[in-house]
């Protein structure tokens, strides 16, 4: 079991301008790269952007003009899966021979949800995880996530799961990812407190799991002459100032958290260490109490309206009977 490289991307989109990010997106991973990442983490939200200080013209029973266009130009910078966007970072992955987790804001119908998308070195993407509890007000911008993508991918470098910023403050979430034998804990986020280093040691020494986690560095000056975040108009105001950081599975900081600006951090990862910390606390083996503590993961995807019964569809002309079933059969096809 050879030794491999993460790297933490600390940086921030492009903000408003998808094309941009995704440029910038593959310069960065490029850069990792070069610093030997066989796995590259991006911040929450990276694509399509986290428009810290602004409220969308909401207020209790009230929502602005301004504010839905404001929606309307968030929405716009979303992207589709699948989609150009995400057929590009596929391409950005393969091209630099690595394993990527990227936050995006995904575009669903009329809904946004605030996803990871995890891709394999030939450009594959593995695994999408949809965050299931937006924290505050982002749950007036993103829909919930369900069970369906709490998940963990087998790859040749270890096992990758991804919990997006607060997500980590769900216990039984956390149980159900270290049930899922997760190894490379990804913590995309935007929280850049300092009690964010705190936690990230809890979930590793908790789930004997390596924990990668890379925030944005965002100041004013990477939004357009238009946006109004309530911090002010300064180019140099900071709106998110990093904190990315790299733990091992016995609490160890491995890359310790920067707020100078953008940058690369890179760890090297040895798996070996997990079984050393699963030898005395394994919390859903050997340190569990199932004759006293069980938890329940529904993972069924969830749709708002499901068609039962025949016919699910129809697309016949006014020459159709469809009460004949031969007739409505190729209305199906």
């Amino acid at each position: 079991m050879s030794p491999i490289k993460a790297a933490v991307v600390q940086a921030a989109p492009v903000l408003f301008n998808t094309p941009k990010t995704v440029e910038k997106l593959g310069e960065l991973t490029r850069e990792a790269a070069a610093k030997g990442a066989d796995l590259v983490v991006f911040p929450e939200a990276f694509i399509g952007g986290y428009p810290k200080g602004v409220d969308f013209g909401a207020r209790l029973g009230l929502r602005s003009p301004e504010g839905r266009e404001e929606f309307r130009r968030y929405f716009e910078s979303a992207i589709d899966l699948p989609g150009p966007e995400a057929s590009r970072m596929g391409e950005i992955a393969r091209d630099n021979g690595v394993h990527m987790v990227v936050g995006v804001i995904e575009r669903d119908g009329g809904t946004l949800y605030c996803s990871t998308l995890t891709y394999a070195p030939s450009g594959r993407i593995l695994y999408k995880h949809r965050k299931l509890m937006p924290t505050a007000l982002e749950r007036l911008v993103w829909g919930f996530g369900d069970g369906s993508t709490i998940n963990v991918v087998d790859t040749p470098i270890g096992r990758i799961g991804s919990v997006i910023c607060w997500e980590n403050y769900m216990p039984l979430l956390r149980a159900a990812m270290y049930s899922r034998g997760v190894e490379l804990y990804c913590a995309p986020t935007v929280d850049d407190r300092d009690t964010w280093l705190p936690t990230m040691r809890t979930i590793a020494l908790e789930g004997r799991c390596f924990v990668i986690s890379a925030c944005q560095y965002l100041t004013r000056g990477d939004g357009p002459a238009d946006y109004a975040p309530i911090q002010g108009d300064d180019p140099s105001t900071v709106l998110i100032r990093g904190g990315s950081c790299i733990i091992d599975p016995l609490g160890n900081v491995l890359v310790e958290p920067d707020f100078t600006g953008e940058t690369i951090k890179i760890a090297e990862i040895d798996r070996r260490i997990i079984a050393r910390g699963k030898y005395d606390l394994d919390v859903v083996g050997h340190y569990a109490r199932p004759d006293v503590f069980r938890l329940s993961v529904d993972t069924r995807a969830k749709s708002a309206v499901t068609f039962e019964g025949w016919p699910h569809s129809f697309a016949g002309d006014e020459n159709t009977d469809i009460s004949r079933p031969q007739e409505a059969a190729k209305c199906l096809d």
